[in-house]
């Protein structure tokens, strides 16, 4: 199939679109987006944020038999709750411990249970497809060893475990056509063991995992430069994957892609929901794995090649973080109750469940994306046919291109029920492109970028 923009535009027109900086982009609205973005309660997180905190320390070291105090009570609690929200849904979520026994670990020394709570929403079109959103379950003080002190942990980050719980009520009400799956994970203070392990036992299972959606502090707004702001968020999204072949590094030398990596695209797909959906929330594309120098849970999924991003809020108070609460010089240091702002944490808990849901309920994204175009006037791009699963769910694709400056994609066509289409009098020199699946009520999937540089995987 064939696509010549200029021909079918006035000169005015074609000039306009040429150098216009508004995305020439066309997109279905869905009013359940819509819908699931209204849904989110506040209130619940709330709930569940002063929950967790009333454990009142859940380092990974901690106490592990009382039901009131420690690490152990805090993770009973969050598999009742599953249980108790997959109740409410008819069994829909399968739900279950994972954990193994760390030790040798500069921050592990002896041997300690390392368990996560897992809630698995099963696709009924394609099960073997999943898009995770994770939270931390452990908390800490000034002293990574220290498992005994008060250590609340309510933005760092019962904030992320709190939002997952919701995303799970609000979510668990709909059938997807692919897997959902809601993870509190532990030990990530101690070495991000509970995403390595969840990572490794996906990778060993043949999960074919679509995007990770790593929080890690979603609820305050107040920050260390003394901002205070309810209206912006980051997205960390790391650049070139880890999985590189050398021959992949040579491809991608040539033909582009490092600010194209599938964890890109899937920050990008989360930047739009948020201007579709959330109001009043302007996220930021941050094009680094996380805050420099620091790292968080999605980074094992990125070592493994799969695609992963961090959101949280974009002003930190570390007088918050990481301390032992107490008052100096008039300063209150602790990651205490009074610092999270619910109204915040209820707008990225929204912002994760529209965009879990979208590519859900989308097609899996292209896989085998191939271009050509080099010394020609006209760019073509060809994916693999979808698989027997979705066949029926496929409406088409979409072919999206950009500037090489733009940060986000800028223009597109619907190309169609087809595995192969020409854009006449694009140059391939110009632009970065990428295809879309389309589903047959309009829900898309994450851009796929061509070559290795930019899939997501089979």
């Amino acid at each position: 199939m064939k696509f010549t923009p200029w021909a079918l535009l006035p000169s005015a027109a074609a000039a306009l679109f040429i150098g216009s900086v508004q995305a020439d982009v066309d997109y279905v609205d869905q009013q359940a987006l819509h819908d699931i973005q209204a849904a989110v309660s506040a209130q619940r997180i709330q709930q569940d944020i002063e929950k967790l905190v009333s454990f009142g320390t859940r380092h990974t070291l901690s106490e592990t038999e009382s039901d009131t105090r420690g690490i152990g009570a805090a993770r009973r609690w969050i598999k009742a709750e599953f249980e108790r929200i997959s109740a409410e849904c008819g069994g829909c979520l399968e739900v279950y411990y994972q954990s193994r026994v760390i030790s040798g670990e500069p921050r592990i020394p002896d041997p300690v249970e390392v368990v996560s709570v897992i809630a698995v929403q099963k696709g009924t079109v394609d099960p073997g497809r999943y898009v995770i959103m994770s939270g931390d379950i452990d908390s800490r003080v000034t002293d990574i060893m220290n498992y005994t002190s008060d250590a609340p942990g309510a933005n760092d980050n019962a904030s992320g475990v709190a939002g997952t719980l919701e995303a799970a009520r609000v979510l668990s009400k709909y059938d997807f056509a692919g897997s959902i799956v809601y993870a509190a994970l532990a030990g990530e203070e101690q070495g991000l063991f509970g995403g390595k392990i969840m990572a490794e036992q996906a990778q060993k299972d043949g999960w074919r995992i679509k995007a990770v959606l790593n929080n890690d502090m979603i609820g305050n707004i107040e920050g260390i430069n003394g901002v205070i702001n309810n209206t912006t968020a980051r997205i960390f999204a790391e650049g070139t994957r880890q999985d590189e072949t050398p021959e992949d590094v040579r491809r991608r030398r040539f033909m582009g892609g490092e600010v194209d990596s599938p964890s890109r695209n899937v920050a990008r797909y989360i930047d739009w929901m948020a201007d579709r959906y959330i109001p009043n929330l302007d996220t930021m594309v941050i094009y680094r794995l996380d805050r420099f120098a620091r790292g968080g849970h999605h980074r094992p999924f990125n070592d493994l090649g799969y695609p992963g991003v961090r959101i949280m809020e974009t002003n930190e108070n570390y007088n918050r973080q990481h301390q032992d609460i107490r008052v100096e010089d008039g300063i209150a240091y602790g990651d205490t109750i009074d610092g999270v702002d619910f109204d915040y944490a209820a707008k990225l808990t929204a912002l994760n469940a529209v965009s879990l849901a979208g590519m859900a309920w989308a097609p899996s994204p292209p896989a085998q994306v191939k271009i050509a175009g080099a010394v020609s006037p006209n760019t073509t791009l060809s994916w693999a046919a979808p698989s027997a699963e979705e066949k029926d769910l496929i409406k088409g694709y979409r072919v999206y291109w950009r500037h090489t400056d733009a940060p986000n994609w800028e223009f597109s066509r619907f190309a169609g029920d087809v595995t192969e289409f020409t854009l006449e009098n694009v140059v391939i020199d110009n632009y970065f492109f990428g295809v879309a699946s389309v589903s047959q009520d309009g829900f898309e999937s994450p851009v796929v970028y061509p070559g290795a540089a930019g899939a997501f995987g089979e």
